[in-house]
């Protein structure tokens, strides 16, 4: 068991020296939220920079890159701050500035995050595998890097997923548990313990009297403005995010694309909601989910239908991808403002479901937007599953594989879907629901991007359109894009494309970005 009073130092990490994030944690300055945390010797708690208790003393604080070091040092995650929503990191940042094995030790790491969020979380030996290294040299770069070994990094990730759990539900705490990937309620409270030194039982209660959370209840209808008019049992969270934020642009983007009975979008009142459908251990989970923008406190307040209980750290997981809710706006900033002015904040539109994305990305393709929500709405009215129980305006989720893989050419036809689009759906669908592609974020990029470009109806701008948005890809750059050539000013050169690619080398990792924002210089001119 860890001592009551860590004094165990950190491995140095290189985002900033110790005095600025001193500076960062005086100022609690959200911009570094996520991008370290502080261990406080004198009371064995660690905090994100944005904790709002008094700031330590400087001899007294340690500073970390990751929670998991943080624990491995000793140290408590604080029950004001809640570290378990700190916004996460990306192996994208430190791309150019760290040698290959640190580089394996960051997309390690990066798989982790994303292990413990999944359906069947893969062994330290797949993800070795993933990485094209043995489990042995993954463990022996991941203690040279971390200081910790990787069971230990994930078993961290597991505890504060189960933290966040018993704060922000009432659910029982063997189902706690199981969601948070322990194979049993007596392993789940012996580490609970060991590392919290308090029982589940007594965090929550400790947790309810500190912030008066309520986490599920009921969402009453009759608010005209927003659409609701039933009664919905709740998830209630928080999910923080680095400032700056440009909400707007993104819920424009997404507005323009809101499929009806689907999707409904507020950019004035920095709102969205929409229905989810998702395959979760075999079993097929439908529901709604809802962000609503605080911006005063650089948070977002995530609502999620009760039906979708059995997958909560995957809707959250899914959530924080669909709004880019763990983008680094200063690191992107820096690098592509000078370029897109006035552009600061903005983000990557994500996807609650990467086989929906696919799809409206091949219903898209050589056509306009609306052309294309369209023919997404006739889809959806054609085959989409109903949802009861939402709230108004919200009434069918987007077909799953099967239901897309089982349609007949000729009504895809009849809905005004061509036949090379006909077979492009059908193949994807086909491939997803064998399991030979995976559309979620953690999915290997590369070979991804290789198996779809081998399906019929699906080439270089697709793939790359679908690594952007569903597999939140931060260097995607799909430079076969008309729009995206004429926003670069290359649509004059003898292969745009190309053109486009040579220009788009200096904006590397972030060139996923730099599309987003030239689209976004279109509707300026």
């Amino acid at each position: 068991m860890p001592s009551a009073l860590p004094t165990t130092k950190p491995m140095p990490v290189t985002t900033a020296d110790d005095a600025g994030r001193y500076l960062a944690l005086q100022a609690r300055d959200a911009r570094f939220d996520g991008r370290f945390f502080t261990g406080v010797t004198s009371t064995g708690i660690y905090c994100r920079p944005v904790c709002r208790v008094r700031t330590p003393k400087v001899e007294n604080c340690r500073f970390f890159e990751r929670a998991a070091q943080a624990e491995a040092a000793g140290f408590r995650p604080c029950l004001r701050c809640r570290p378990e929503l700190a916004p996460a990191q990306s192996a994208a940042l430190h791309w150019t500035t760290q040698d290959a094995s640190a580089l394996l030790a960051l997309q390690a790491a990066d798989l982790i995050e994303h292990a413990t969020q999944a359906d069947d979380s893969p062994s330290i030996v797949a993800i070795a595998d993933r990485l094209g290294i043995s489990d042995r040299h993954l463990r022996r770069i991941f203690e040279a890097h971390w200081g910790l070994t990787p069971l230990s990094y994930l078993q961290t990730r597991r505890l504060l997923t189960a933290k966040q759990l018993l704060t922000d539900t009432q659910l029982p705490v063997a189902d706690v548990a199981a969601l948070s990937g322990f194979a049993s309620v007596r392993r789940f409270n012996a580490a609970f313990v060991q590392h919290y030194r308090l029982q589940p039982t007594a965090l929550r209660k400790a947790m309810r009297s500190d912030s008066h959370a309520t986490q599920i209840g009921t969402r009453k209808g009759s608010d005209a403005q927003h659409g609701m008019a039933t009664e919905a049992a709740v998830f209630r969270f928080q999910a923080a995010y680095r400032p700056p934020f440009n909400v707007q642009h993104l819920l424009n983007f997404f507005a323009q694309r809101a499929i009806a009975g689907m999707e409904w979008v507020d950019p004035e009142q920095g709102l969205i909601r929409r229905t989810v459908s998702l395959q979760h251990k075999s079993t097929t989970l439908r529901g709604w989910v809802e962000a609503q923008w605080m911006p005063d406190q650089h948070r977002v307040q995530l609502l999620i239908s009760e039906s979708l209980a059995s997958a909560l750290p995957v809707v959250l997981q899914r959530m924080r991808a669909w709004l880019d809710l763990d983008a680094n706006p200063a690191a992107v900033d820096a690098l592509l403002c000078a370029d897109f002015p006035h552009t600061e904040g903005m983000r990557v539109p994500g996807t609650m479901d990467g086989l929906e994305l696919a799809v409206r990305a091949i219903l898209g393709q050589q056509i306009t937007v609306k052309a294309a929500r369209t023919l997404t709405e006739r889809l959806v009215s054609h085959c989409g599953a109903t949802l009861t129980n939402a709230p108004q305006g919200l009434a069918l989720c987007f077909p799953d594989a099967a239901s897309l893989a089982a349609m007949s050419p000729d009504a895809l036809g009849s809905l005004g879907i061509v036949k090379q689009r006909q077979q492009a759906i059908f193949s994807l669908a086909q491939a997803v629901q064998l399991g030979a592609l995976n559309l979620q974020p953690g999915s290997d990029v590369p070979a991804t991007m290789t198996k779809l470009q081998s399906l019929p109806g699906i080439g270089a701008w697709t793939a790359h359109y679908i690594a952007l948005r569903a597999l939140r890809w931060p260097d995607a750059f799909p430079s076969g894009d008309v729009a995206l050539q004429s926003a670069l000013g290359v649509r004059e050169a003898s292969n745009p494309a190309t053109a486009a690619d040579a220009l788009s080398q200096r904006w590397r990792p972030w060139r996923g970005y730099a599309t987003v924002r030239a689209w976004h210089s279109l509707s300026k001119t």
